[in-house]
């Protein structure tokens, strides 16, 4: 006898003179828990996390914002110029006067663009400092094309550095260096 088939004398669903299973018995199981509830707690936990993250990123931009010089000043040349009696004695401009060279340096060669920003720093201060500023290049018309940060650490009393970072620029045709900030910290 087939495994399918009840055993003899046994009721037959469907059969004549017996109706339909009982409802109890060979009712359909019930469907899966909703997950509405589920889908709107993780939209607000996601949206709330979101919400975090924006708030967090506003307020780091702020302070980064907020700190150190804010005006924006051509950055200084190889290039000198006479200077009166008077102006060489005296002090120096400060600590932005320990920047003593920032410009372009254009490598590129074989149709490669590879330019980059090449400075001179000398401490004109008593104590070993780090220093750190903000720039940007500039197009004729104003256009920012690109900027950047840089940092040198731990210069001493009377040292001059040289360093240099390779840049995005693809030409430096009529392109202008703007020194953005400028912060000169003591280093210990």
């Amino acid at each position: 006898m087939p495994a399918s088939e009840p055993p003899a004398g046994g009721p037959r669903w469907g059969s004549p003179g017996n109706g339909p299973p009982p409802s109890r018995q060979w009712a359909s199981p019930a469907g899966p828990p909703q997950k509405k509830q589920r889908g709107r707690a993780c939209l607000w936990g996601c949206g709330g996390a979101l919400a975090a993250v924006i708030i967090i990123v506003v307020v780091v931009l702020v302070i980064a914002l907020g700190d150190g010089d804010e005006s924006t000043t051509p950055a200084p040349t190889k290039t000198t110029t006479d200077t009166t009696p008077r102006e060489k004695t005296q002090e120096p401009r400060g600590e932005r006067a320990d920047l003593i060279s920032f410009q372009l340096d254009d490598r590129s060669e074989a149709g490669i663009s590879n330019i980059w920003v090449v400075w001179t720093i000398k401490n004109s201060s008593s104590e070993q400092s780090n220093y750190s500023w903000d720039w940007e290049a500039v197009d004729a018309s104003g256009t920012r094309l690109t900027n950047g940060s840089q940092l040198e650490t731990d210069v001493q009393p009377g040292q001059t550095v040289r360093g240099e970072y390779p840049t995005t620029l693809t030409s430096v045709k009529s392109v202008k260096l703007n020194i953005t900030s400028f912060n000169r910290t003591a280093s210990y």
